[in-house]
């Protein structure tokens, strides 16, 4: 689907009634679409179905290590969010939205709704006809109380959409609901937009970050064998998209503090308490990188002093035990973090931009299997001994960051997450300028007369 197609899509969904949120009280009903259990259809063949009836997702207790966490994730699939077919089915996926649209999307479910498992609920064949639509419950299931069978069907929409597989309809997944159909073309759509943006060399083995999944994959031979919660830029830091090779893997790292860093929150810190400095291990350099005594600096001022600030390596270190070099104009690189604990939570919005890896030693490992010295127990051994330790990969590893917040997997479960950078639709109003633009500058005489 090329960007003219694209801003055609946008046009007529905004344009057509007929693809106007049906409440389940009016208009037309939006008939499922069927489900298919076989692999991928080929580019032209039959549209796939919104989900795959897949497992149910795991009720365990929540991970508490990284081992189990990575673990946990893993379970929840072995396909990439991004591979080389990614683009063609996003396009099917956004397609079969179309589709859905046309017949009326979905019903929106009552604010105020109650669900409870075992008991029947004036809402629940709403919840059924809304979960039917999108193939996350089966057609023969359309009637009946809030059973195992439909808070299997919530698990499995709750997971699609990177909410908590609980069973139980929170306020978080209601809202997911009731997004309407429209909102997930547009998401298909942006996401298809960066994808035509990037140029990124896959290889047999590579890395990917999606932002706005918050987790890292590790993918060899097609198939996802590492998966990892990361933390990712916040709101107001945003984590920026780039393709690179992962070049080295650097073991007890220093932290040079950026400059932006230094004059927001080091000099707040330093006037605030003048031993911050010494209590965080962090030394003071001139611009011949040589110690400086840190009480001889000016911190009063709300300017980024002309010194550099670097924390020595240790268990206090911001970047952990492990850093992961790749080269890129944003300055940002993948690493651990002492604050291990943040990888538990759902919302994982809270770096300067870098990503913070969970179970990094793990994925320090796979990047380094082609150099067989450097084991998991080798890794660790290294970074017992406390002294930085700088390790080239003999094997460059492709990696790339993108902001996907809808996808199609090979096994046809299409994927959304939240936008929350807030891009999607500033690119596809981007777009939509340029697409008249360049349809204007086609109409002028001039421009008319050339290409005859």
């Amino acid at each position: 689907m090329q960007r003219a197609t694209l801003v055609a899509m946008a046009a007529l969904l905004a344009a057509a009634p007929a693809f106007g949120q049906s409440t389940g009280a009016s208009g037309p009903a939006a008939a499922p679409l069927p489900h298919h259990t076989s692999p991928a259809p080929a580019p032209g063949a039959a549209a796939p179905s919104l989900a795959k009836p897949a497992a149910p997702a795991s009720t365990a207790a929540p991970a508490s290590t990284p081992e189990s966490r990575s673990a946990a994730a893993l379970a929840l699939s072995h396909e990439p969010t991004y591979d080389q077919g990614t683009a063609q089915r996003i396009r099917e996926a956004a397609q079969s939205y179309a589709d859905l649209a046309v017949r009326g999307g979905w019903p929106t479910i009552p604010a105020d709704a109650k669900f409870a498992l075992g008991l029947q609920g004036s809402n629940d064949e709403l919840l059924r006809k809304r979960l039917i639509i999108t193939g996350d419950l089966a057609a023969s299931l359309a009637t009946g109380a809030y059973d195992e069978a439909l808070a299997e069907a919530v698990k499995r929409f709750q997971t699609r959409h990177g909410l908590a597989a609980t069973g139980t309809v929170t306020p978080r997944t209601l809202a997911a609901l009731n997004v309407p159909v429209q909102k997930r073309i547009k998401q298909l759509e942006a996401s298809l937009e960066r994808l035509a943006q990037m140029d990124f060399q896959f290889g047999q083995r590579y890395v990917i970050v999606n932002i706005p999944a918050t987790f890292a994959e590790a993918v060899e031979d097609d198939k996802v064998v590492r998966r990892y919660r990361v933390i990712v830029g916040k709101t107001e830091k945003p984590s920026p998209t780039l393709t690179s090779e992962i070049t080295d893997v650097i073991v007890n790292p220093t932290w040079t503090v950026p400059s932006s860093i230094t004059r927001t929150e080091i000099t707040a810190h330093m006037r605030k308490d003048p031993t911050y400095l010494s209590r965080m291990h962090m030394d003071v350099l001139d611009s011949h990188d040589n110690p400086i005594d840190p009480h001889s600096v000016d911190w009063s001022r709300d300017h980024a002093p002309d010194v550099t600030v670097r924390q020595q390596s240790g268990t206090w270190n911001a970047l952990g035990a492990v850093k992961i070099e790749m080269p890129n104009s944003y300055s940002v690189y993948m690493h651990d973090t002492n604050q291990r604990s943040l990888f538990s939570d759902d919302y994982r919005f809270d770096s300067h931009g870098c990503s913070r890896v969970d179970n990094v030693r793990d994925l320090a490992a796979w990047l380094l299997k082609d150099q067989p010295q450097w084991t998991r127990t080798a890794i660790d051994a290294a970074i017992a001994t406390g002294q930085r330790q700088d390790i080239r990969m003999l094997k460059k590893v492709p990696v790339a960051w993108v902001y996907l917040t809808a996808w199609m997997t090979r096994d046809q479960t299409i994927q959304f997450r939240n936008d929350i950078y807030d891009q999607d639709q500033q690119l596809l109003e981007a777009t939509a300028e340029e697409a008249a633009f360049f349809n204007k500058a086609a109409e002028h005489p001039l421009t008319a007369h050339l290409g005859q």
